[in-house]
């Protein structure tokens, strides 16, 4: 079921955010508040979500390739957003 779980993440980590938040205790003990897990719910998906896996799986331990992997999600998250901000100006003609 983790692994599926995971695979699923790749694809839709909004889905995956939203069961880990109610039906586990997923992330507890990470965030100090709630403000963070909805502003990266929103903006950061894929960041939100590896950073708890570093936390969960990993015991919090920085390597080299949880940091390229974060690098990788946070510049995944920027493409998208920055992906449908530029369609929307190409259209705007005003």
């Amino acid at each position: 079921m983790g692994c599926l779980l995971a695979l699923f993440g790749l694809f839709t980590p909004r889905i995956v955010l939203f069961l880990l938040w109610f039906s586990s205790n997923w992330f507890s003990g990470i965030f100090h508040g709630a403000l963070i897990p909805i502003l990266g719910f929103i903006f950061l998906p894929y960041t939100l979500l590896w950073y708890t896996v570093v936390i969960n799986w990993f015991h919090g331990v920085w390597g080299f390739w949880q940091i390229i992997i974060m690098v990788i999600a946070i510049l995944t998250d920027l493409s998208a957003n920055g992906g449908s901000a530029k369609r929307g100006h190409r259209f705007y003609r005003g």
